[in-house]
């Protein structure tokens, strides 16, 4: 009875502190989730109830399937560029070849304070053809200048390498943190033994960041299969469809087409296949700690 009452004050405030986070989450996240499943089962204009008739078109649309691809190889270029090239800076930061430690912290991580839409505009300057600093490099060297974000061939690549360059400094904060909080000891026991940094690196270092390692693959892969902004401000999905990822797909029906209850379907087809996905990846990753 007096465990009773005691759980009963030390729980009531912390309810009371819980019920403004739980009601600014379901006005944001699960209120809009349900008006899209209402409006993903009806017609357009909400006419009537068609069921599962759009998810059975979404299935059948070739555009999502190669929204989705791009998605894909958005990700792979982002987890090899933001994760893996962060892992190697912050392993850099490790010895003490590096000076002015500081100054190169705050530079690495300042591009993540950036909102997206103006790292898209800054990037779209400068992959400009005319006036871009990519192309006055390429004229120093006689070579012809690019169609950098007009190019098919190209442009999958070219919107992929400002999300590398904006977020490299959020990973390279994670992993940072993650090797400053491993034992000297064990550090300095390898240097001892002989280890190089690349031995160090991978053989020390890299085994035990393997939760901090997995928490920034499943946040990188997320991150990019939900990419928009950049995207939308530098090629808007073209051209054609060259650049089109499924949140742009998803905004063009909604918003621009206004097929509001087909945009709502791509929606949840977007967060079913990022649920399997990270489903995969958990199973994936926990697969050794099991055995």
């Amino acid at each position: 009875m007096r465990s009773s009452r005691l759980f009963k004050l030390q729980a009531g405030p912390a309810f009371r502190y819980l019920v403004p986070i739980f009601i600014i989450y379901a006005f944001t996240v699960l209120l809009p989730l349900l008006i899209s499943m209402y409006y993903s089962v009806h017609s357009e204009g909400n006419a009537k109830f068609v069921g599962l008739q759009n998810y059975v078109a979404l299935v059948k649309d070739n555009d999502f399937w190669f929204s989705l691809k791009n998605n894909i190889i958005i990700a792979v270029i982002c987890v090899a560029g933001q994760v893996g090239i962060a892992f190697l800076i912050a392993s850099f930061f490790m010895t003490k070849l590096l000076k002015l430690e500081g100054l190169h912290r705050i530079a690495i991580f300042l591009p993540v304070v950036l909102a997206p839409i103006v790292t898209g505009y800054l990037w779209s300057l400068i992959y400009n053809y005319r006036m871009g600093v990519l192309n006055w490099v390429l004229k120093l060297f006689n070579m012809d200048p690019v169609l950098w974000l007009d190019n098919p061939s190209y442009v999958l690549y070219s919107v992929s390498v400002p999300l590398v360059w904006q977020y490299i400094g959020l990973y390279f904060i994670i992993f940072l943190a993650g090797m400053q909080n491993i034992s000297k000891e064990v550090l300095e026991a390898s240097e001892i033994d002989g280890a190089t940094w690349y031995r160090k690196t991978v053989y020390v270092i890299l085994p035990l960041l393997k939760n901090v390692m997995s928490v920034a693959l499943i946040l990188c892969i997320t991150g990019t299969l939900k990419v928009f902004d950049h995207i939308y401000v530098m090629t808007g999905g073209g051209p054609g469809r060259s650049s089109m990822v499924m949140a742009q797909y998803a905004y063009n029906n909604a918003f621009t087409m206004s097929r509001l209850s087909y945009g709502s379907t791509i929606s949840i087809g977007m967060l079913i296949l990022c649920a399997i996905i990270l489903l995969v990846m958990s199973r994936w990753i926990g697969g050794g700690e099991e055995k």
